[in-house]
């Protein structure tokens, strides 16, 4: 770890002050799934599959912005940058609470999203700055470890909201928790990109930067493969609160089924930080996608033959919800491993690509559902056969190698 950074907050504050920038986003879409029924009930919205579109969003705001916060960030540095998307996500989060129409409410939450993607970033390029190799799979599952948190409690935290107060609530919430974390990392944060490595901010340097990325099969195919499988769970995501409620009648049950596949994957990142420096991120990786998209295809096949029962239904998606918390964090190692040269450039892009991308599928699989399991389930098995091909094309065809290339065990950022 920079010795700057060392002086000023210790690694666990480090860690848990990314993870929080990072819930922001996790908060935004989470929290919110309780309340889709009241707020399609309040501004005149009857179809269940519009309702998804408060997700969709903000999804797309949150990807389309990266392309922006990475070259800004590597330019300017991190911190000034980040503090302006928060500062951008509270005034949209606040301006919701007064949205007339389901139209307008969908344009901040666009904003909103927009706000949230320099924490994405951001952090992801501050984690870079400081970290490489194994280590840095260490740190970045801890992160998604805290992350993965959110989840756990969101729903309930939207159910009690609801509870308390009318939709509007939620909003308020999430500004309030924006401008914790906000204030804590202006107070603590300290810059993490020296002023030799910043990039200029000009239009071949910015097309170079693109250019790196895109240019290095191994990074890309990572990154695309995250993309997949990030689709796959922004599908089940879109369609969770119709899945528990409508099909299985967990009516106010509902949050408490959704926290419990999401502490899973916070399990499964915790895990990943132990076991990531002896085995490393490929063979955890690929093992993990392996396991995802063999049981998302038995999945499939049981719910075409209609045989579903909730039992049935939540042990399939515990072993492939526990197998992503695996696969999620390695792959998006491995695809900024070996581009710390353009730290920021490269979390936009894939922040980009996994954002946009997994929300546009994940939106199309939503908007499939049709009463059944069945298009969910086919969104995971086709999302993680497209990732097992990427991979083995970023593997030249080969699973399991031990990536010595990329996968050293210093620890630290390389000079770029």
């Amino acid at each position: 770890m920079s010795n700057h950074l060392t002086r000023v907050l210790s690694r666990p504050e480090f860690i848990a002050l990314m993870a929080a920038l990072m819930a922001l986003n996790a908060m935004a879409i989470d929290v919110m799934l309780p309340a889709l029924p009241y707020m399609g009930a309040a501004l005149g919205v009857e179809s269940e599959n519009e309702r998804q579109f408060v997700i969709s969003a903000y999804m797309l705001g949150f990807g389309m912005a990266q392309l922006a916060f990475g070259p800004l960030s590597d330019r300017f540095g991190r911190r000034a940058p980040l503090f302006i998307g928060i500062v951008v996500y509270v005034v949209a989060a606040v301006a919701a609470i007064f949205s007339p129409t389901f139209g307008v409410l969908l344009a901040l939450r666009f904003i909103q999203g927009l706000g949230a993607a320099g924490t994405r970033v951001i952090a992801t390029s501050m984690v870079r700055d400081i970290y490489s190799g194994r280590e840095m799979a260490e740190v970045m599952s801890l992160t998604f470890m805290v992350f993965m948190a959110i989840p756990v409690i969101a729903p309930g935290v939207g159910q009690v909201l609801l509870l308390t107060g009318p939709w509007q609530t939620i909003f308020i919430f999430m500004a309030g928790l924006a401008t914790i974390s906000g204030v804590w990392g202006f107070i603590r944060l300290p810059e993490t990109l020296a002023p030799a490595d910043r990039r200029p901010l000009t239009f071949s340097a910015v097309t170079d930067g693109f250019r790196l990325v895109v240019s290095n099969r191994s990074a890309f195919m990572y990154g695309l493969a995250g993309t997949f499988t990030f689709g796959a769970l922004f599908g089940f995501i879109s369609t969770s609160q119709q899945v528990y409620v409508d099909i299985y009648g967990l009516g106010p049950y509902f949050p408490v089924a959704f926290a419990a596949m999401a502490a899973l994957m916070s399990v499964s990142s915790f895990t990943n930080s132990r076991i990531v420096r002896r085995l490393g991120m490929r063979r955890l990786s690929h093992g993990a996608m392996l396991v995802f998209t063999t049981v998302s295809a038995i999945w499939l096949g049981l719910s075409i033959a209609g045989f579903m029962p909730l039992w049935l239904f939540f042990t399939l998606l515990a072993i492939i919800m526990f197998s992503f918390g695996w696969a999620a964090s390695n792959m998006n190692s491995l695809s900024m491993e070996p581009l710390g040269a353009v730290a920021g450039t490269a979390a936009s892009v894939f922040g980009f690509i996994q954002t946009v991308g997994g929300a546009l599928i994940g939106s199309f699989i939503g908007q499939q559902f049709n009463n059944t399991v069945v298009p969910v389930a086919a969104g995971y098995f086709i999302m993680g056969s497209l990732a097992l091909i990427c991979i083995l094309i970023a593997e030249n065809g080969k699973l399991f190698g031990v990536g010595k290339e990329y996968e050293n065990s210093a620890g630290m950022a390389e000079a770029h």
